[in-house]
């Protein structure tokens, strides 16, 4: 019973009150729904938005071209994995034109641009390539990462995969160590260091043939200058990229 004792309503839904007649001897029509907004809404406001390919940058300095070929080769292994891409990036020469003249430099390939500091911040993963001078990274790149100072600052970089890549002139003369004392780069910046260790299995192990490389990363002897890269060491050099690669894939999806 109601409060004013008549009977209890019915729990139907009631048609909406109108002064036209015809609407109250009727249900209210149902508001018509364009099934593909219903999708589009759906889809925009549920499903994850599908990101452009991951960005690993390989930037380094190449004085004869050693380091540059494996870069080159690297750039393949990371394009193979999907959904991840390579860019090439050269830092900046600090030589003056007349002694790389006297040095007989080559020409550099225009085709690979110069990187500044501020866009590492755009790459999801980096390799860094390099030849040694006595047992470290050559001048030129020492001089780019000397210009990331304020990245450090704001601590851009944290938590970045990163590896490196070598040239040598002879089989003592840093394939590990020009890469094991760069790390003191990346740990200022907070990246993770990622070496090769001995995935790329039987290749890492072979003794009939002189092979730049080690588990810190792909490497190549250049001797007086006149060696180019054998087979194997730009296969390693493949591999790395597409290590580095699944790496970065791997966490980006974490």
């Amino acid at each position: 019973m109601g409060k004013g004792g008549g009977c209890v309503p019915s729990k139907k839904k009631q048609p909406p009150v109108s002064d036209d007649p015809v609407s109250t001897t009727r249900e209210a029509e149902p508001i018509p729904v364009n099934d593909e907004e219903t999708n589009d809404v759906a889809s925009t406001s549920l499903e994850p938005t599908i990101s452009s390919k991951l960005k690993v940058f390989i930037v380094f300095y190449s004085m004869y071209g050693h380091v540059e070929g494996l870069a080159k080769r690297m750039k393949k292994g990371v394009d193979g994995v999907e959904g991840v891409e390579a860019f090439l990036y050269r830092v900046a020469e600090t030589l003056s034109d007349d002694v790389l003249i006297k040095m007989k430099v080559p020409e550099k390939d225009v085709g690979i641009p110069e990187i500044t500091a501020a866009e590492l911040v755009n790459a999801d993963g980096v390799l860094f390539g390099f030849p040694t001078r006595y047992g470290c990274m050559a001048a030129q790149m020492k001089a780019f990462f000397d210009s990331t100072g304020q990245l450090w600052k704001e601590q851009k970089l944290a938590g970045k995969p990163a590896g490196f890549f070598v040239s040598t002139g002879t089989q003592g003369g840093g394939q590990e160590t020009t890469a094991w004392t760069a790390i003191t780069q990346l740990t200022h910046h907070g990246m993770l260091f990622v070496p090769i260790g001995y995935t790329f299995g039987a290749g890492m192990f072979k003794m009939d043939s002189i092979r730049g490389g080690s588990p810190y990363g792909a490497g190549v002897y250049a001797g007086d200058g006149s060696r180019e890269a054998n087979e194997t060491e730009l296969a390693l050099a493949e591999h790395q990229g597409k290590y580095m690669a699944s790496m970065v894939k791997r966490l980006a999806q974490t």
